[in-house]
Formats: C-alpha cells, structure tokens, sequence
C-alpha cells in the first residue's frame, strides 16, 4: 500500500486500485526482486511525498529516472548530494545563472525545490539500470496522466514547465485557463542549444507574483 502521508492519499486511493495499477504494481515487484532499478523503491514516490497537492506552485516534467547508480531519488532532474551533476542539470543551471542569477552549486539535489512548491514529476517513475525508457508502456504513464489531470483542477494558479516531447505531450490535460504553460526544448546536450534562453524561472516567478503568491528561491544550497 503507498502511503504520502499528505493529501495525495486521499486524491490517488482510487487510481491506485485501478487493473493497470495492480499489473504495474506487479510487474514492479518482479523487476526489484530481479534486477537493479533506480531509484530506491521507497523514493519512486518522493516527488509526491515532498509536495503535496495543495501545495503545488509549479510542476517541472521529466521523462524517466536517471540510469545510473546514485542519481536517481524520486525527482525529475534531481541526484543524490555528493553525485556528479549530470548534462542535463549542468544546463539547468546554466539557465538559471543567466535568467536570474543564481550560482552553481556544489551538489544536484533539488529537493529544496520540492519542498517550497515544485512538483518535480517524471512520467514514467521507475526504470532499470543502464537501460532508458526500460519502463515505458508499464503503465506509469496513465498513472502520470491521472496526476496531471489532478493538477488542472486546481483553482489556484500553478506555473507547467514542459521540456522536451515527452513533457510537453503532457500539456494536453492543461488547459484550465487559470494555469500557465512554458515550453521548451529538453535541457539534454542534444538540445541544450534550443533550450537555453527560455528563462522559465523568471517567468514562473513572474506569474506567481502577479497572481499574489509567493515566489520560488530557485539558488540551491551548498552542501
């Protein structure tokens, strides 16, 4: 039984009876048992866990769990503190150093994120080591999309960073006019070029302000 110990619990009960849930639940338990998968089953949930529902401000989608030992933790982008930083988050904090400043920090945990607001969702929660996309079709995604669909109703306006094809397909269950949409390419090295420039994180704050909430401290702490 998944227990987040916030408001989530009550808002996924439902979906996490649901047939596909229960094979995926299954299929998941085999694949721990059997092979090396990331992250840690007691974090796939952490991006849930760390910003409940009512506390959403902003949603950043990735695409599945890093492949390698030690990164993944349960958040989109995010490693461990004491893990190398990987391309894609060097080119986040690339961007955030020209849009609004912030430093490069020493580590790539970004929890701090999640716990001021920022829902730092994958679409797919689990993969297997060394093998991308090695989840995909398992029945995460309807999962996600459920997610998703919760987050567009909400009343209180959430900012939707999508970044790159598989993120911005989830933009589809978006379109409560209270919420905004920003979009880009994915900060891989394949696409960093594109993606540099979009300054997201001004823009979110931009639009928190002006709808009177408050802003997100995007500089991560040294560890």
């Amino acid at each position: 039984m998944v227990k987040l110990n916030n408001d989530w619990d009550t808002l996924l009960a439902n979906e996490f009876e649901q047939e596909y849930y229960q094979n995926l639940r299954a299929f998941l338990k085999s694949e721990y048992a059997t092979k090396t998968i990331y992250p840690n089953m007691f974090n796939i949930f952490e991006s849930l866990r760390l910003t409940p529902y009512a506390n959403v401000k902003a949603v950043i989608v990735g695409q599945d769990p890093y492949i390698n030992a030690g990164e993944a933790h349960g958040l989109s982008f995010s490693v461990q503190a004491g893990i190398k930083t990987p391309p894609s988050l060097a080119n986040i904090f690339k961007e955030l150093s020209v849009d609004i400043g912030c430093t490069v920090p020493n580590n790539g945990n970004l929890t701090s994120w999640a716990q001021q607001g920022v829902l730092m969702l994958n679409t797919v929660l689990t993969v297997e080591a060394k093998k991308s996309r090695s989840h995909a079709g398992r029945g995460w995604e309807r999962f996600t999309d459920f997610v998703m669909e919760l987050l567009n109703r909400r009343t209180i306006p959430m900012a939707f960073l999508l970044w790159g094809r598989d993120a911005q397909q989830k933009g589809r269950f978006i379109d409560n006019p209270v919420h905004k949409i920003l979009q880009a390419a994915h900060p891989s090295p394949l696409a960093g070029g594109r993606f540099f420039g979009c300054r997201h994180f001004s823009q979110t704050n931009d639009f928190l302000e002006a709808s009177g909430q408050p802003s997100i401290d995007w500089q991560i702490p040294n560890i």
